[in-house]
């Protein structure tokens, strides 16, 4: 049975960038104890590899096209409950990993490790079964205590993306008023939706609102009949 004892874990890798795709299953082909079952490069592709090949890991890139990282999380824990997803992404970050851990992500690890750190820390996911491990710089961790009430996942740049979002702006009209490129402005936007697991501009904005990163609009209250000015007819 593969993820115990001698026999080699199996992965798929879940990446939308052809050269890191290749580059990590290259790097992890060199060691025995694993073997790169399938490639994915959208959350849909991702789930439906691990429903046909069942491996034990499932290396999920934050970043792709289709469902987001949160969605992808529970279907594969729907539709391969032996499989375990190990979530490798640049975002640094104790907000967004603690809520994909939560989702049930069996790790959350950062781009900038090592080999050999890679490839521990798929060992022990790949055959604990249980738990979860995760691995973010020293200075990111909370302190003592939990995680500071209302702390965002996302940076100040992508915060005003979002606010002008919410107020009905477009790409273009974004960039005009941050004085930025609409391309760097549809980066943001896509940082914004894989931290917080959105697929959507309007999912976006809901799951903001839903966890208080941006406060929802209060409607304008309906002017009173008394204050209407009443005019007499000619």
């Amino acid at each position: 049975m593969s993820g115990t004892g001698t026999a080699p874990l199996s992965l798929v890798l879940a990446d939308d960038h052809t050269l890191f795709r290749e580059g990590l299953a290259e790097l992890i082909g060199l060691d025995p104890g694993f073997t790169v079952a399938g490639y994915a490069d959208t959350g849909t592709a991702a789930v439906a590899a691990a429903e046909r090949l069942r491996p034990d890991l499932l290396l999920l890139d934050l970043q792709m096209p289709g469902p987001g990282p949160d969605m992808v999380i529970e279907q594969v824990a729907h539709r391969s409950d032996r499989t375990r997803v190990v979530v490798l992404t640049m975002y640094d970050d104790v907000v967004l990993s603690s809520r994909l851990l939560a989702r049930g992500a069996a790790a959350y690890l950062v781009k900038n490790l090592g080999r050999e750190e890679l490839l521990a820390a798929l060992r022990v996911v790949g055959r604990a079964r249980d738990g979860v491990l995760l691995a973010l710089q020293h200075s990111t961790l909370a302190p003592p205590g939990g995680v500071p009430a209302g702390r965002s996942p996302l940076s100040p740049r992508e915060r005003e993306v979002l606010e002008l979002l919410a107020a009905g702006c477009s790409n273009a009209r974004i960039g005009a008023r941050l004085g930025i490129a609409e391309a760097t402005v549809k980066r943001h936007l896509t940082h914004v939706y894989a931290k917080l697991g959105a697929s959507s501009r309007v999912d976006a904005l809901r799951l903001a609102y839903e966890s208080q990163l941006l406060r929802r609009p209060v409607p304008e209250a309906p002017t009173a009949a008394a204050d209407i000015p009443l005019t007499s007819a000619p």
